[in-house]
């Protein structure tokens, strides 16, 4: 693996884990941005939370990191009408019309950024490379 391959999936990694604690030490902020039609909103926030701490930690170990790249992929997807439903609702911490708009509007392609992120991380090193 390169070394910009390998200090980007450091970086990759070291964000998930930190979200991951963020959505159990800053709960308010996810429960707030939540669709209202979500079963169980903290259980849900308590568990991606821990899906990503155990995806970050996962993506550094060779031997589960192809099935991390994936699980990071499908929590990206798992979460993606969240994103819609801030970014149309224009969601902030004091509810519907309290968030930044333009953030909300531009932070939205970069999830199609994050799952490509990953993705590169789901292919097998050339042959005769070690990881």
């Amino acid at each position: 693996m390169s070394s910009i391959k390998r200090a980007l999936l450091w970086l990759m990694a070291a964000f998930y884990v930190f979200a991951g604690f963020n959505h159990l030490l800053n709960p308010a902020f996810y429960l707030a941005i939540m669709p209202p039609n979500l079963p169980d909103p903290e259980w849900l926030n308590v568990l991606s939370g821990l899906a990503e701490i155990v995806l970050g930690v996962f993506l550094l170990e060779p031997r589960t990191r192809v099935l991390a790249a994936w699980g990071v992929i499908a929590l990206l997807v798992a979460v993606f009408p969240a994103n819609l439903y801030v970014t149309f609702e224009n969601m902030g911490v004091d509810g519907p019309g309290s968030g930044n708009a333009m953030l909300n509007w531009v932070r939205l392609p970069f999830q199609a950024l994050f799952v490509l992120w990953a993705w590169w991380y789901t292919r097998d090193e050339e042959p005769g490379v070690a990881r």
